[in-house]
């Protein structure tokens, strides 16, 4: 589920206003939830000083807000945004979650299974009332009108970053990729209209996921997409909106989902950190995505990020439809190392990682690469997406083309006992390599998280750590905490690798 925007700069009373109500919000938390929120924002306990408080939640929560609210910002995971999501923990209490404080001591192992046991005979056949002024809508992928109406929703008012500069701006394709994977559900679009303009004003979507837990496959639904009008967010239609997504989900006999997001809910099962690689560090400059570092020149940062010419593997090309078992095999292998991944069937492969070819090049959304030996086996293949984000801001450029690293795997990884210097060689091989394309296609900027074996490939590429963390949630199952490939003070943990094998769109 999407986070929302972040006021942008310069908008004092707004800022005010926003610190009352996190002061208030912290009164209401416990002493739990205190040290909760701040194992989670590393960033935010070390404006507090070392030790959280010296240990001592009372204090912590005191310091808490004697913090002005640019320094609050600094550190929660996504500033200012959590102001509202603190306050809104009491919608949470009441949804099959796992609550701060559970399972925190690393001696503590929680029982690992659903929170709240249903049957669709159970479930409401009709959704909740809404508001006077607005409607249930099952918005229709297939018909173009409607999606166009999803899109230019996303456009306006989707997520942005914490200083409002930049926007996601999915477009029309890589929507029917995210949401229109074998098995989707048409019930499971679910859009709020204005009764009287019939304006679209707010979107959620699932998709059907077989999802690994350790040892256990949820057949689950991914959530995501979760979008309010910017002018309506104080009608608290967010909750209304997951309230019924999760009912249709469990009219298909789903219950359980998977989501993220910037913020801090109750409970990240696990936390990501992004990281980012300039490939046209000029452009980004320009933006303001890139400072320029202190005893730097811009000619230094174009030399850093230079971007050879040309691969290196031997064997590597274009994935083909022809390749698509072997790559399913391999990937399928590749993930049971991680105590968390999705499974994929064939057609699922095929849909996530091959570009269909009919599309125009400008409407490509993934592109994936194999390695082939002389023995006509594949032995890798990684893949990255595309995602652009608008700059909302003046500036000489509109946009921002970035690649998002997706899906990889290597036989490599999969030795008995892996030889962890081979891995890491051959990861950054494949990465060094997958840059050349990023840059061949024109990318701006390639984008990453501490998930499955990144830590071993992020420094030495050259991605450096970015303000953002990314939480991933369970709904109504418990699962004891999974690595998320950082450590407490939001570094790279290269010696306790991710146990994270699920990316996100």
């Amino acid at each position: 589920m999407s986070e929302e925007p972040t006021p942008g700069k310069g908008k004092g009373k707004e800022r005010e206003k926003a610190a009352r109500k996190l002061h208030r919000a912290i009164d209401g938390l416990s002493d739990e939830q205190v040290t909760q929120l701040l194992d989670l924002n590393p960033a935010l306990a070390h404006e507090l000083g070392s030790g959280h408080g010296d240990g001592d939640p009372g204090a912590a929560a005191e310091a808490l807000k004697r913090l002005n609210l640019q320094e609050i910002m600094t550190g929660l995971a996504s500033s200012g945004k959590n102001v509202k999501d603190m306050g809104a923990y009491k919608f949470w209490a009441t949804q099959p979650v796992p609550k701060f404080g559970e399972g925190d001591s690393p001696d503590e192992q929680v029982a690992e299974g659903p929170i709240k046991v249903q049957t669709v005979e159970e479930i409401p056949k009709e959704p909740a009332p809404l508001l006077d002024g607005f409607e249930w809508s099952t918005i229709d992928l297939l018909d173009d009108a409607q999606l166009t109406e999803v899109w230019e929703l996303l456009n306006g008012h989707y997520v942005e970053d914490d200083e409002a500069m930049f926007r996601f701006n999915y477009s029309t394709s890589i929507l029917k990729w995210a949401m229109m994977p074998p098995g989707w559900k048409k019930e499971w679009y679910r859009g709020v209209r204005a009764s009287q303009s019939r304006k679209l004003v707010g979107f959620i979507a699932a998709i059907p996921v077989e999802l690994r837990v350790r040892d256990k496959v949820l057949h689950a639904s991914e959530v995501n997409f979760l979008c309010i009008h910017k002018k309506l967010r104080s009608k608290r239609l967010a909750p209304v909106l997951i309230k019924e997504i999760t009912r249709l989900c469990n009219l298909e006999g789903v219950f359980q989902a998977i989501y993220t997001g910037g913020i801090v809910l109750p409970k990240p099962v696990s936390t990501c950190r992004y990281f980012h690689r300039a490939i046209n560090w000029p452009k980004l400059y320009e933006v303001g995505f890139s400072p320029l570092p202190s005893n730097s020149k811009p000619q230094f940062q174009i030399r850093k990020y230079a971007v050879p010419d040309r691969t290196s593997l031997r064997g590597l090309r274009e994935m083909q439809k022809k390749d698509v078992g072997a790559v399913q095999d391999l990937l399928t292998r590749y993930l049971a190392k991680f105590d968390m991944a999705a499974e994929f069937n064939k057609q699922e492969v095929e849909h996530w990682l091959l570009h269909n070819k009919k599309d125009a090049l400008e409407d490509q959304v993934v592109w994936t690469y194999v390695v082939e030996d002389d023995h006509k086996k594949i032995t890798d293949f990684i893949s990255f997406y595309c995602l652009e984000s608008s700059v909302i801001g003046p500036s000489t450029h509109s946009n921002v083309k970035a690649a998002y690293l997706f899906y990889y795997a290597t036989e490599i990884g999969l030795a008995k006992p892996v030889d962890r210097e081979a891995l890491k060689a051959r990861l950054n091989a494949l990465v060094s390599d997958s840059l050349v394309y990023c840059k061949q296609y024109k990318f701006d900027v390639y984008n990453a998280l501490s998930l499955m074996d990144n830590a071993l490939f992020l420094e030495e590429q050259k991605f450096g750590p970015g303000d953002g963390q990314l939480h991933y949630y369970l709904f109504n199952y418990r699962a004891n905490p999974i690595a998320g490939g950082i450590d407490k003070r939001n570094r790279l943990d290269p010696e306790a690798l991710s146990g994270i094998g699920k990316t996100q769109i």
